[in-house]
C-alpha cells in the first residue's frame, strides 16, 4: 500500500528518468489529451463501480481514477502543492 504522495513522488521519479518501459511515461509524452481521455474513463468506471458494485470494486477504478488523475497532473505539470492550495 501506498500514499498518494508516495505514488507522486514514485510517478514523478519514472516521468524525471523517462523510463522507456513505463507505460505511464509513454502516456504522458502523448500530452495531457490522451491523459485527460484516460482521467475521463477511469472517473465513469469509478462512478458505475460505485453505483453497481461492491465497495472492492468501487475502490480498485477509484485508485485507477487517483492514479490517472496524478499523470494528467505530470502531464498539465501541476504540483500537488499547486493542488493543495486549492483545496
Amino acid at each position: 500500500m501506498k500514499s498518494f504522495e508516495q505514488l507522486w513522488t514514485e510517478l514523478n521519479d519514472k516521468v524525471a528518468a523517462n523510463d522507456p518501459n513505463s507505460a505511464s511515461v509513454k502516456l504522458i509524452n502523448q500530452g495531457v489529451h490522451e491523459v485527460g481521455k484516460k482521467v475521463v474513463e477511469e472517473a465513469s468506471e469509478a462512478w458505475m463501480a460505485c453505483e453497481h458494485e461492491d465497495k472492492s470494486r468501487a475502490a480498485d477504478e477509484i485508485s485507477q481514477l487517483l492514479y490517472q488523475t496524478q499523470l494528467l497532473m505530470l502531464a498539465a505539470k501541476v504540483s500537488l502543492e499547486d493542488v493543495y492550495k486549492k483545496l
